[in-house]
C-alpha cells in the first residue's frame, strides 16, 4: 500500500453522492495483472465509449465451502497493481468501484459458501473486508463493495452489519453489496448500504436470438419487481453486473460460459441494447457495470470471439451509441479480427 501515496501524491477528497453509473469490469486473476501495459490505452477507450466508471476486482480465495480460510493467493492482484489502475483511471476521468471477491479453489459457484463456523468465517471474511477498504481509502476509490453474491451468508444482518460497520471505519466513500439476480430480495443489511447492488443475470428468452423488442419485453417484470424493491429499501440500485457472451443462445443464460461455442456477437448486442432501453431513465436506477470490458492482462484473456467482453464487438457499438452518442464508431477491422482470433 505504500505505492498508492507515490502515485497519487495525495489523499483523496470527501465523497458525495455517486453520480449514474456507466461503467465497466476489468478482472484479473494473476499477481500482474493490473501491471497490463496496455491498461491506459483500454481505459482510454472506455472514456472514449462514454464511460465514467471502471470496476477493479481482486480475489481471495478459500478452500471449501465449509472453510474459513480466506486468504490471497499467486492469483490475487497485486497491491500496486490496483493502486496503479486507480491512479490511471482518475487521470482518464474514470470513477473506480474496487469490488474484491472471494471465490472457492475448486471453482464452484461462491454462492454455496456456508461455513460450518460462522463465527471463524465472518473473522477471516471482515480481514480482507477491511484490508481492501483501507487500500480503497488510501488509493482514493471512489466506491467500495463490501460483497459480491454471498447468498448462503447474506441473510446474517447481524454479522453482516457488523462487517458494514469495521468497513465504513476504514473507508469514507459510499458502500454496496453486489447480490446475485437470485439473492438480492434474501439479503438482510440493505439498511447498512448506501446502494443496492446487483448482479444482472436474469434469463431473458428460452430459445437463442436477438430480438431486441422481445428482450425489452422480458426485461418489464424483471424491471417492475426492482422499482417496488427500489421503493421498499429506499435505496438505488446498481447492477454491479451484467452482460453475457458473445455466443448463441447467450440471453437464455446469461450466467453461462459455456452456453454454446457457436459465436453470436449479435445477439450479445441485442442484449446490451434490450437492458439500455428498458433501464435508462429510471430514477431509482443508479446504471450498470458491464462483465467485462476485457479481462487483464489481456493475453490471459479467454477466447473473446465467445466470452463476455465487449472490447471490438458489436456491443460496444451499442453503448457508444447510447453513451456517447457524438463519438465515433470505435471498432475497427483490426478489433475485429483480434475477437474472432483470440
Amino acid at each position: 500500500m505504500t505505492g498508492a501515496r507515490t502515485l497519487l501524491g495525495r489523499r483523496p477528497a470527501r465523497y458525495g453522492p455517486p453520480p449514474g453509473h456507466r461503467g465497466f469490469a476489468l478482472p484479473a486473476y494473476a499477481a500482474d495483472g493490473y501491471d497490463d501495459p496496455g491498461a491506459p490505452a483500454l481505459l482510454r477507450r472506455i472514456a472514449s465509449v462514454g464511460g465514467n466508471w471502471i470496476q477493479l476486482n481482486p480475489t481471495w480465495y478459500q478452500t471449501t465451502w465449509r472453510s474459513a480460510d480466506v486468504r490471497p493467493t499467486p492469483a490475487t492482484p497485486a497491491d500496486g497493481g490496483l493502486a496503479r489502475m486507480v491512479y490511471l483511471a482518475h487521470r482518464q476521468g474514470l470513477k473506480v468501484l474496487l469490488k474484491p471477491h472471494l471465490d472457492l479453489d475448486d471453482e464452484s459457484d461462491r454462492a454455496a459458501i456456508r461455513p460450518d463456523r460462522p463465527d471463524d468465517w465472518f473473522a477471516a471474511y471482515t480481514e480482507l473486508v477491511c484490508y481492501y477498504a483501507r487500500l480503497a481509502a488510501w488509493c482514493g476509490a471512489d466506491a467500495y463493495a463490501v460483497g459480491t453474491e454471498l447468498a448462503g451468508t447474506s441473510g446474517d444482518g447481524e454479522r453482516w452489519r457488523a462487517v458494514v460497520g469495521r468497513a465504513r471505519a476504514a473507508y469514507p466513500g459510499p458502500l454496496l453489496y453486489a447480490a446475485n439476480y437470485d439473492e438480492y430480495e434474501d439479503v438482510a443489511f440493505w439498511d447498512a448500504l448506501d446502494l443496492a447492488g446487483v448482479d444482472a443475470y436474469w434469463p431473458l428468452s428460452d430459445a437463442p436470438g436477438g430480438d431486441v423488442r422481445r428482450l425489452v419485453r422480458a426485461w418489464r417484470p424483471v424491471r417492475d419487481r426492482l422499482e417496488r424493491f427500489a421503493a421498499g429499501t429506499g435505496k438505488p440500485v446498481l447492477f454491479t453486473e451484467a452482460g453475457c457472451t458473445s455466443v448463441h443462445g447467450a440471453a437464455t443464460a446469461p450466467y453461462s460460459w459455456t452456453v454454446s461455442t457457436t459465436p453470436d456477437p449479435g445477439e450479445q448486442a441485442a442484449y446490451y441494447e434490450a437492458l439500455l432501453r428498458a433501464f435508462t431513465g429510471r430514477p431509482w436506477w443508479a446504471g450498470v457495470h458491464w462483465w467485462v470490458w476485457q479481462q487483464l492482462p489481456g493475453t490471459a484473456a479467454r477466447f473473446r470471439s465467445l466470452d463476455y467482453s465487449v472490447h471490438g464487438k458489436e456491443a460496444e457499438d451499442v453503448v457508444a451509441r447510447w453513451w456517447a452518442p457524438s463519438a465515433p464508431r470505435h471498432r475497427d477491422e483490426g478489433d475485429r479480427r483480434e475477437a474472432r482470433q483470440t
